[in-house]
């Protein structure tokens, strides 16, 4: 009981600090906390499904980027309210995710990936050369209503919705559903024998993923006031989600924020040394090696030496 009480005690603290951040750092610090947040809510939404289940998905950015077009197009092209349009978005990518993937929930490993990667490639093409009135082609768009205005309001923005995603997705991975999920990473065949539908289980956790993908798409496209589907459907954008995810601490909720803290700030700090995409190779040289180091994350190193040293632990 006093170590759920000082892990509270840590996580109002650390919540305390995060809205505090404002008065403490400056503004250009502040942009990047905001992808950072923004990077975080993509990451735990790619670690609801693939984190927690094992079936690795390469097409995130399909996800994120129907939530994102679709609200875009409602506000920009038909004067939708926003408050209207976000609910539509995310409720629009889950109907797509259902449709697109459940034939693929039903293949494993490598060929799920490849398949997840395809939907991705095949929502790309798709927005430049269908409508492109509507999508704004290869160009995307730009002029989108944004739900704020400067750095400290978005990154209030940006960091509540972070908390809100990460606080709900913590309780719910904690429920006999969310250990289901966890069983089928582990052994799906196990869960099979035991008379649960994997296949429903798995279609919960993708909708569940999509939801927080749709609605993190949806806020992001708001803040920034535009939209490019160069930008939205790069590899690398699939590279840092699912890096964030992994050497963060998959299957946690709080690693993937870590670790989408960690990349934003790398990112940042090797931009005025290598301003192009060579700083992705180092990145993930460094991911790499922090891996290999400990496959389990971030989050298990601090949790192994939170273990060595946390306090009343006898010598």
């Amino acid at each position: 009981m006093g170590l759920r009480w000082y892990h509270f005690a840590m996580w109002a603290g650390f919540i305390a600090l995060m809205y505090a951040m404002p008065e403490l750092v400056s503004k250009g610090t502040l942009r990047t906390f905001i992808f950072a947040n923004f990077l975080a809510v993509f990451a735990i939404s790619w670690d609801v499904l693939s984190g927690r289940t094992g079936y690795i998905s390469f097409g995130h950015p399909f996800l994120i980027g129907i939530g994102a077009y679709t609200t875009a197009i409602l506000t920009k092209r038909f004067d939708v309210a926003i408050e209207i349009s976000i609910p539509i978005a995310v409720v629009v990518t889950m109907i797509a995710s259902t449709l697109f993937i459940l034939p693929a929930l039903r293949i494993r490993g490598s060929y799920f990936a490849l398949v997840t990667l395809a939907f991705m490639e095949l929502i790309y093409q798709l927005v430049q050369v269908i409508r492109p009135d509507l999508t704004g082609g290869t160009r995307g768009m730009s002029g989108i209503q944004t739900l704020t205005r400067g750095a400290v309001n978005g990154y209030y923005m940006s960091l509540s919705l972070m908390l809100a995603v990460a606080i709900s997705m913590w309780l719910l991975m904690r429920t006999r559903v969310g250990t289901a999920l966890s069983a089928i990473g582990m052994s799906e065949d196990s869960v099979l024998g035991s008379g649960l539908s994997t296949t429903r289980l798995k279609l919960f956790a993708f909708l569940t993923g999509a939801f927080v993908a749709g609605l993190g798409g949806a806020f992001y496209v708001h803040y920034l006031g535009s939209i490019a589907p160069r930008a939205l459907f790069d590899i690398n954008f699939v590279f840092t989600i699912i890096v964030a995810a992994l050497i963060g601490g998959s299957s946690t909720i709080i690693g993937p924020m870590v670790g989408a803290f960690f990349l934003t700030y790398l990112l940042e700090y090797l931009r005025p040394y290598l301003p192009g995409a060579e700083r992705y190779f180092i990145y993930g040289g460094i991911a790499l090696l922090l891996y290999m180091y400990q496959p389990k994350g971030i989050y298990h190193i601090v949790m192994q030496a939170w273990e060595r040293f946390k306090p009343g632990k006898s010598a």
